[in-house]
């Protein structure tokens, strides 16, 4: 029984390596020798739906890498209302990153909306990868620059488009926010709420 379990557990550690290691190979190229330090960094966690992975308050411990799945970083206030900052869909890294980066605490918080599968690799273990890993330091900031532009991009939404325009450039750049996650995610991601989020759907 215990072999058994130790088996599934090899192959599915395998199958979250190969992805990261695809992943990795579209940015960067490793040695054997740079991708067995890179796996010594990574540890897997499995996490149940709506779990969370860090509390305002809190320094982000993690850099998260997305194998099934979605984290959500999200903003909380005094009465309990929530703002979602980021969504970080499989084939992704992301933590709350002014956290992460200053050793502060954060403002945000880390939820898996979905049943989740992670590699996560610690602050001190992802600073030593920017140094040591040729590569990996740009492949950092290339995605941190395109985090920004989608921020960017999605802000100016905010403010230029009504609700409808807001839903239709959702529905054409990433239909499957809108399928995969429950409505008051989308409907708070949107800036909108539900009610006009379920009049959207029934009326496209």
């Amino acid at each position: 029984m215990a072999d058994a379990w130790f088996l599934a557990f090899d192959s599915w550690l395998s199958i979250m390596h190969d992805i990261l290691r695809n992943y990795l190979a579209q940015n960067i190229n490793l040695t054997e020798e740079q991708w067995a330090f890179v796996l010594n960094c990574c540890k897997p966690k499995k996490t149940k739906r709506n779990e969370i992975l860090l509390e305002k308050g809190k320094i982000s411990q993690y850099m998260y890498f997305v194998i099934k799945g979605c984290l959500r970083i999200f903003l909380i206030d005094d009465e309990g209302q929530e703002a979602t900052r980021f969504l970080i869909f499989e084939g992704r890294f992301g933590t709350a990153f002014p956290s992460f980066t200053l050793r502060q605490p954060s403002a945000a918080a880390i939820q898996t909306i979905e049943p989740s599968e992670l590699l996560m690799i610690s602050h001190g273990d992802y600073q030593v990868l920017m140094d040591t890993v040729p590569g990996w330091e740009r492949m950092t900031r290339l995605g941190l620059q395109m985090d920004y532009i989608d921020a960017i991009v999605r802000i100016e939404g905010l403010i230029t488009m009504d609700a409808k325009q807001r839903y239709d450039t959702l529905m054409k750049q990433n239909p499957k926010l809108i399928q995969r996650l429950p409505g008051k995610i989308v409907a708070d991601y949107l800036g909108i709420s539900q009610e006009t989020l379920s009049r959207l759907k029934k009326n496209r």
